[in-house]
C-alpha cells in the first residue's frame, strides 16, 4: 500500500534531520543509507523488508572495495584515504587484509575465493555493532524510523521500503554527497587531496581501465553496432541502460555499447519501449556472454538486480508521468504497456 503523503513528507523530513542532525564520525552511516536504499530496489516491492547484516555487509564490501586502493590526485604520493577521524575503519581494514592475501582478486572474483565468507562475517559484526545501532541517533535521542533490528537483521518499518524505492536517487545524492564532503574535512586526507581533485570519480565510479574491457566485449558481443540505432560505431560509448543518475550502481546487463551521439541524445531518459523489448531479450539472449564480460572487467552480473532496477525505474516513469527517449528530440510517454513487458 503506498504510505500517505504526510507518511513521505515525514520520512524525508526525517532523512534531512539524519544528514543534519547526525553523528557522522566516519562514512559507515553513508555507506548503510546506500546499501538500505540499493537493496530496497533490488529485493522487490514487499513493504516490510528483513534485510540481514550479511546482505549489508556484501554491499559495504562492494562500496569499500574500490576505495581501499591508493588515491592520488596526479601531484601527491599515492596513500590510502581515511574513512573515519581516528584509526582506519575496521571494514577497509578487514577488506585489505582480504585483498593482500588475494592481489590478483576483484570485487566480483571476489565471492569464489576462500576467505571471502570470514570477511563478509567480520564486516557484518562491524555494520551491526557500529551504524546500524547509531544510525538513527537524531540529536542525541534515538528515533527508528528506518527499521527495528532483529536477530540478524533489521526490519524496515511499514512504509520505509517504499520511501527508499521512491527516493532512492535523492538518498543515493545526499549520501554520497555528505561522504565526500566528509572524506574532504578529514585532516588526515589533506596531503592526498590537494586544491583539486576526482575524488567522485574514484570514490563511487567505474575505473577507466575496467569501461575499456567492457567496451572490448560489447563491440564483440554485438559486432560494433549501436544498441539503440543499430549502425555499426568506431568510437563507442559505454551507456548505462538505466541511467545512472537515475541508479548509481554499475550492473553489467544495465551496459550496453552505444554511439557517443545516441548517447548525448538519450542523457539521463529511459528508453521507449521498443529499445526495452530489444533490452530484455539482449540480456537473456547474452547473459552468459554479460557475465564473461563481467568477470574480466570486475564489474557486479547480477541479471535480477538489474531486472529490479528496471521494474523501479520504469514505475516510478508511469507514477510521475515521464517520457522514454525514442531518438534523437523524439520521447514519448512511458505507460503500463512497459510495466507488462517487466513483469
Amino acid at each position: 500500500m503506498t504510505p500517505s503523503p504526510e507518511t513521505q513528507l515525514t520520512f524525508l523530513s526525517k532523512l534531512q534531520r539524519l544528514f543534519s542532525e547526525g553523528d557522522f564520525t566516519a562514512t559507515y552511516k553513508y555507506a548503510l543509507l546506500i546499501s538500505l536504499s540499493d537493496l530496497a530496489v533490488e529485493l522487490g516491492e514487499n513493504d516490510t523488508l528483513r534485510i540481514t547484516y550479511r546482505q549489508l555487509a556484501a554491499k559495504f564490501v562492494e562500496l569499500y572495495w574500490q576505495q581501499c586502493a591508493p588515491y592520488s590526485n596526479g601531484g601527491s604520493t599515492p596513500g590510502l584515504l581515511a574513512q573515519n577521524m581516528g584509526a582506519q575503519a575496521a571494514v577497509i581494514s578487514a577488506i585489505i587484509e582480504f585483498r593482500t592475501r588475494n592481489p590478483s582478486a576483484t570485487v566480483v572474483a571476489a565471492r569464489s575465493f576462500d576467505g571471502y565468507s570470514a570477511l563478509v562475517q567480520t564486516v557484518a559484526a562491524t555494520v551491526a555493532a557500529q551504524p546500524v545501532n547509531y544510525l538513527q541517533n537524531l540529536g542525541g535521542q534515538l528515533d527508528p524510523f528506518l527499521y527495528e533490528r532483529d536477530r540478524g537483521c533489521v526490519v524496515l518499518k511499514p512504509g520505509v521500503a517504499y520511501c527508499l524505492r521512491r527516493f532512492q536517487p535523492l538518498v543515493q545524492q545526499l549520501a554520497r554527497s555528505h561522504w565526500i564532503g566528509h572524506i574532504k574535512r578529514n585532516r588526515l586526507n589533506q596531503p592526498l587531496l590537494g586544491v583539486t581533485d576526482d575524488l567522485e570519480s574514484f570514490l563511487f565510479e567505474t575505473p577507466r581501465q575496467a569501461l575499456v574491457v567492457i567496451s572490448a566485449g560489447l563491440k564483440k558481443l554485438t559486432n560494433g553496432r549501436c544498441f539503440y540505432c543499430g549502425e555499426p560505431v568506431q568510437a563507442a560509448d559505454v551507456d548505462h541502460f538505466v541511467p545512472f543518475s537515475m541508479y548509481a550502481r554499475d550492473l553489467m546487463h544495465n551496459f550496453v555499447l552505444a554511439h557517443p551521439t545516441c548517447n548525448r541524445s538519450k542523457s539521463n531518459a529511459l528508453a521507449a519501449k521498443p529499445h526495452l523489448d530489444r533490452w530484455l531479450e539482449y540480456i537473456t539472449r547474452n547473459t552468459d556472454a554479460l557475465q564473461e564480460i563481467g568477470q574480466q572487467a570486475g564489474r557486479i552480473t547480477d541479471q535480477g538486480s538489474s531486472l529490479a532496477v528496471a521494474r523501479w525505474g520504469y514505475s516510478n516513469a508511469v507514477s510521475g508521468g515521464a517520457m522514454a527517449w525514442v531518438s534523437a528530440r523524439q520521447y514519448v510517454p512511458v505507460d503500463q504497456d512497459y510495466l507488462r513487458a517487466l513483469a
